[in-house]
């Protein structure tokens, strides 16, 4: 009797939980690993050659090679890389959002075919997106993070593109408006007037 294993089931959910908190402790032990690494080495043991490079480099704002580096957000971009960001968003709206997820446009539910002409909906879809290239790598988020982004990107993002007071309400199936309530001047912590 002691051999025996007792009979229960265990949960769907909990294999899930497993392995989301098997890839947070990978992500961790390396970020653990990388300042341990950087923390043993002693600052007198640098040369000042390397500490002009790693000024240099900062000042360039370069960062070596095995650094991540977030993804800028686009309303901060100047051309090219402005384009360049629009054009890889588009792919993926065009691509993926618009054929897997928004349904015909009405009045409750808006769309606009030209929505790269809202500057509101092109910083929410470049979020969005943002976001589903993170939630949408189980080696970073684990097995939920799909559903994270539905339900923490994707449903509201949709709620305030789409809704009636959203930066579509002057578009409708036929026509396309941008003439919306804009400000004339504003000042603005994102760009800075040369002086």
């Amino acid at each position: 009797m002691a051999d025996e294993k007792p009979d229960f089931e265990v949960p769907v959910g909990l294999f899930e939980d497993f392995e989301d908190l098997k890839a947070q402790v990978a992500r961790l032990t390396a970020q653990l690993q990388t300042l341990t690494e950087g923390a043993g080495e002693e600052a007198d043991e640098a040369s000042a050659d390397d500490v002009t490079a790693g000024a240099e480099e900062a000042d360039r704002g370069d960062a070596p090679e095995d650094e991540w580096q977030y993804p800028p957000f686009i309303l901060l971009l100047d051309p090219p890389q402005y384009d360049d960001e629009l054009r890889a968003l588009t792919e993926w709206v065009e691509g993926v959002l618009v054929p897997g997820y928004l349904a015909e446009p009405s009045s409750d539910a808006r769309w606009c075919h030209l929505w790269f002409e809202h500057p509101v909906a092109v910083a929410r879809l470049h979020a969005l997106w943002l976001a589903w290239q993170e939630l949408t790598d189980p080696a970073s988020c684990g097995y939920t993070g799909p559903s994270v982004w539905h339900r923490d990107h994707l449903d509201p993002s949709m709620r305030e593109l789409r809704g009636s007071s959203g930066p579509f309400a002057g578009c409708t199936k036929g026509e396309h408006q941008i003439d919306h309530r804009i400000p004339g001047l504003v000042p603005s912590a994102w760009r800075q007037n040369d002086a």
